[in-house]
């Protein structure tokens, strides 16, 4: 009998503190074996962008200490120049392309979780339109949809003084937040094609995950949203 097929690249992304983070700690803590059978996820590696955005803000304040300019953000983290957002992108593909080249197979036995928020009128294209083929022709996509509001009200009650550069548990100020974050472009992209989104001329199929009211707290809930999104995606892919 074959082994279930699984994911190769799941794309995860969504408003800050969507549920993005959460919902690969229910994954991290699955029976693997049941895991890649209910939702196609095999022995997986994330691949998530606040690793870099934190070490952007580390890296600059190291700078600081030291009498010199910062590179990247003010004194107050915001990003000096916009370009930053891509550039996390493409620390993404490197680090899947390393991957690949140490390991030929890599794409035929585990799946690579790849997560990232964006904001802005055309963020998360732009974020998408970087991202290399060898990652764009194994993808999927998974959008946590929650409403602005909501990511608010989410990101002020996971912060936990202490860890601020925890996957879970980091937060944005309100005033990050509703510079960065207020509108997306993730409507304009569901309005052009209800199964898939053409990057660079790969077809991505994609789902919603819908947690609002909010799935993310109950581990049953998790599961069964999880399931709908993945049944939607095999039967495009």
């Amino acid at each position: 009998m074959a082994p279930p097929k699984h994911f190769p690249v799941l794309i995860i992304t969504g408003r800050p503190a969507a549920g993005k983070s959460e919902l690969i700690d229910y994954l991290k803590k699955s029976d693997p074996a049941e895991r890649l059978l209910r939702f196609g996820i095999a022995e997986f590696e994330e691949l998530d962008d606040f690793l870099y955005v934190w070490e952007t803000f580390e890296t600059d304040d190291i700078l600081t200490r030291h009498g010199k300019p910062r590179i990247w953000t003010d004194e107050k983290y915001f990003f000096k120049d916009p370009f930053i957002w891509n550039l996390y992108i493409e620390r993404i593909n490197l680090e899947y392309r390393k991957k690949i080249a140490r390991d030929q197979r890599y794409a035929d036995t585990k799946t690579a979780l790849i997560e990232f928020a964006r904001g802005g009128d055309n963020g998360i294209a732009e974020a998408l339109g970087h991202l290399h083929e060898e990652i764009l022709k194994r993808a999927c996509l998974v959008y946590i949809r929650v409403s602005y509001e909501e990511s608010a009200r989410k990101n002020r009650r996971r912060a936990r003084k202490g860890q601020e550069d925890s996957i879970l548990y980091h937060s944005l100020p309100d005033e990050k937040m509703e510079f960065y974050y207020r509108t997306n472009d993730w409507a304009a992209l569901e309005a052009r094609d209800p199964h898939f989104i053409d990057v660079q001329g790969y077809k991505i199929p994609y789902a919603v995950f819908e947690n609002e009211p909010e799935k993310t707290l109950d581990p049953k809930q998790i599961g069964l949203e999880l399931e709908r999104v993945v049944k939607k995606l095999s039967e495009v892919r």
